[in-house]
């Protein structure tokens, strides 16, 4: 007898509608059950025990939950060995295992905890490496100045994780004696930038604490194996994600445990591309078992028809399977879970950037950076002068040469020339640089400079503490040099991978062009991302 069809024979779980005007009284105690899949009364009240029963089968299925202990023992199991023999060689992991000092240890995970957030696996290698040569120690990365911390992070992005990372190896080495927080709870509560996530990444691989985590690769895993349909982003599918979570982490390996289920989602449960066939837990996964049904009901030619346990009577909707109004597409099989979070677009922002350069300067060539204000967006980096431009703005020229004869004196308006755009995507902002050049041949070069201004030669540049938007700036303003290659004046940058860099050793700017994950959200980082 096929999966799909054993579970059709269990009995019918009646469901209560879950009506969404209650009141407040009411809302707290399905706030209270949440945190656990196995809720137990507080006290030996029987009425309690009752009221708190009837609120989860009011919030969402038993569909939605493992039936008991020997199932999640099954998948401990399965994905722990799997683990063992798949795992990939991280260097975080190789130095976070053969680390006996536990001070050093948190900090090894620690620092790369941070630099994964949204933030590719491959990217990260090269930058936690490098980082690691150079502050091997809480202590030696609480001596470091930011702007050596940010220069070390150059393209990473979200430059704010390196600054409060810094922020939090000072507090452990001034405040807490340079004993990092042993427990989820301490860590979040003492340590700056860091959430529930990190905490509990910490707090498990490091100390050994019994506690689960929930990234981006975790929520899709769960998703799929307890067919979870309903936003993953909303707070009562949040909550029962951790508490999930919580129930499978293994309390002999937990640090094995979340990596296992992390490495499972970044590796084979992917996006858009599962290797189903290769997954430990495939056995326990209703999303596949939903994908099996579906399948036998096309070959006999039926119409499709719910799993008895998989949603609310139609008296009302289980609150963690997918609004009616998003069917099940027979096309993409269990990447129907996890449910696509609706994201607002970037807004559109735009400014007009110069590379002001002194081709006569003593020394050689140099180029200016001014530095940008030490909070908001890319607090603390060096970029070119700019101005916020509205698009196509008349006195965009204008207001840019006002920017430069504030750091560089009196300049010749008729010598800027524009060169092209550059567009650049943070997280919630998408921004259009337009970008020009002036140079200052033919005049006295300039000497005073005034606080918050540079100027630097090009090799300087390239391992100055600058974002990657800069990066692409000079990169078009190289190309329209003499002896460079020529490229339209007004065409948009090309992608990274179709120019070519002149000179050896450009291996590390490469990564400073690779792609970053749009959106610390808590539950969306990783360390097997």
């Amino acid at each position: 007898m096929s999966i799909w069809r054993a579970i059709m024979k269990k009995p019918q779980t009646a469901v209560r509608s879950h009506h969404r005007k209650q009141g407040s009284h009411q809302e707290g105690k399905k706030k209270c059950v949440l945190s656990s899949s196995r809720v137990k009364p507080s006290t030996p009240n029987a009425d309690l025990a009752r009221q708190q029963k009837d609120v989860v089968l009011q919030a969402f299925s038993p569909y939605h939950l493992f039936r008991d202990t020997a199932e999640v023992t099954v998948f401990r199991e399965k994905l722990l060995s799997w683990y063992d023999r798949e795992k990939r060689d991280l260097p975080w992991r190789r130095r976070a295992e053969g680390e006996v000092d536990l001070d050093r240890r948190a900090y090894a995970v620690w620092v790369s905890e941070v630099m994964l957030q949204q933030t590719q696996v491959a990217t990260v290698i090269d930058y936690y490496t490098r980082w690691m040569q150079k502050w091997p120690t809480l202590q030696d990365l609480a001596r470091a100045s930011l702007e050596e911390v940010n220069q070390l992070w150059a393209g990473l992005g979200y430059y704010s994780r390196a600054r409060r990372l810094q922020g939090g190896a000072r507090k452990v080495v001034e405040e807490l004696g340079g004993h990092v927080p042993r427990t989820a709870e301490t860590l979040q509560q003492l340590l700056p930038g860091v959430g529930r996530y990190t905490a509990g990444a910490i707090a498990s691989i490091a100390f050994g604490q019994a506690a689960g985590v929930v990234d981006g690769n975790v929520v899709r895993v769960l998703c799929r194996v307890r067919a979870i349909g309903a936003d993953p982003s909303s707070t009562l599918v949040s909550q029962h994600l951790w508490s999930l979570a919580q129930q499978l982490v293994d309390p002999a390996r937990p640090g094995d445990s979340n990596q296992a289920a992390m490495e499972l989602g970044a590796t084979v449960c992917t996006p858009q591309h599962p290797r189903c066939s290769q997954c430990p837990v495939q056995s326990l996964c209703r999303a596949h078992w939903r994908v099996e049904r579906e399948q036998h009901l096309a070959l006999q030619n039926l119409p499709g028809s719910p799993d008895v346990e998989e949603c609310a009577p139609s008296t009302g909707q289980c609150q963690l399977c997918a609004p009616p109004m998003e069917p099940w597409d027979q096309t993409l099989g269990v990447t129907n879970f996890p449910r696509k979070a609706s994201r607002r677009p970037p807004r559109e922002e735009c400014s007009a950037v110069c590379v002001l350069e002194q081709p006569r300067a003593r020394g050689g060539p140099r180029i200016l950076l001014v530095q940008r204000p030490s909070s908001g967006l890319l607090a603390g980096l060096w970029e070119f002068p700019c101005v916020t431009a509205e698009p196509s703005g008349p006195c965009e020229r204008q207001a840019l040469l006002g920017e430069l004869q504030r750091w560089a004196g009196p300049l010749p308006a008729t010598h800027l020339q524009h060169l092209g755009q550059v567009v650049h995507t943070f997280s919630h902002i998408k921004l259009t640089y337009q970008v020009y050049s002036l140079a200052l041949d033919g005049h006295t070069p300039v000497t005073a400079t005034p606080p918050g201004a540079r100027w630097l030669t090009r090799e300087e540049f390239h391992t100055a503490a600058v974002s990657t938007a800069m990066k692409k700036v000079f990169r078009v303003y190289e190309g329209q040099q003499p002896g460079t290659r020529k490229g339209s004046k007004r065409s948009p940058v090309s992608t990274p991978s179709s120019r070519k860099r002149p000179g050896p050793g450009q291996q590390v700017l490469d990564n400073f062009f690779r792609p970053h994950l749009p959106t610390d959200a808590p539950h969306l980082n990783s360390t097997a991302q």
